[in-house]
């Protein structure tokens, strides 16, 4: 999947990988793609809490080799 726009959070805790992810949607046109690589284990949660509160899609999660990465699609 072709995202539009990367968001490198590793090493970051939330809410961090939250907050740069809301900022880098709001600069993003409605449908396009924003994939997120965190090293927080909490971030699986977070990202779906965020996405059912903002309305933005979470598309995809996957995790592995202790990064997870989120997908995210704007409203």
């Amino acid at each position: 999947m072709q995202a539009h726009k990367d968001l490198d959070t590793r090493g970051l805790n939330c809410p961090l990988p939250i907050l740069k992810a809301k900022k880098a949607l709001a600069d993003m046109k409605s449908g396009d793609l924003l994939r997120v690589v965190s090293t927080d284990p909490g971030s699986t949660r977070d990202f779906q809490a965020f996405a059912r509160q903002s309305g933005n899609e979470l598309v995809e999660q996957s995790a592995g080799a202790d990064e997870f990465v989120h997908v995210l699609r704007r409203r």
